[in-house]
């Protein structure tokens, strides 16, 4: 069993690793996570770097979980690269964090979490910061 999460360095990013990884021990499942940027910035704070890669590998490492990072930053989108991850892994699970949107901004389509709910093949847990699971 596989579990698949989108994972930014952010409170939407920590919330959704902190569940996937309660899930992946509750379940013996293997985790996958996915840290994806589109490449277009010359500093991209989305995209781990290596000290960071460092710190969530030992992280994962110590919850005693089989786990894989993927890192893209192929010009593709978040969404695109989590769904894809997920149907390659025939991932049973999808966790990503929200963020808090605007009115204005809940009229917009094409949101990364909208699409990932809207087009994956498995069941997506969405969680907020702070949700008090």
């Amino acid at each position: 069993m596989t579990i698949v999460v989108g994972y930014i360095p952010s409170p939407e990013g920590e919330a959704a690793l902190d569940r996937a990884i309660v899930e992946a021990q509750r379940s013996g499942s293997r985790l996958v996570v996915v840290n994806s940027s589109k490449g277009d910035q010359l500093v991209d704070d989305k995209l781990l770097d290596a000290r960071e890669f460092h710190l969530l590998d030992e992280r994962l490492a110590s919850a005693g979980i089989d786990f894989w990072i993927e890192r893209s930053s192929q010009g593709s989108d978040a969404a695109e690269n989590i769904l894809h991850v997920a149907e390659a892994q025939r991932a049973e699970l999808i966790v990503i964090g929200l963020r808090k949107r605007t009115s204005i901004g809940k009229f917009i389509l094409g949101s990364t979490a909208q699409r990932i709910i809207l087009q994956a093949h498995c069941p997506v847990l969405s969680v907020k910061v702070n949700s008090g699971w």
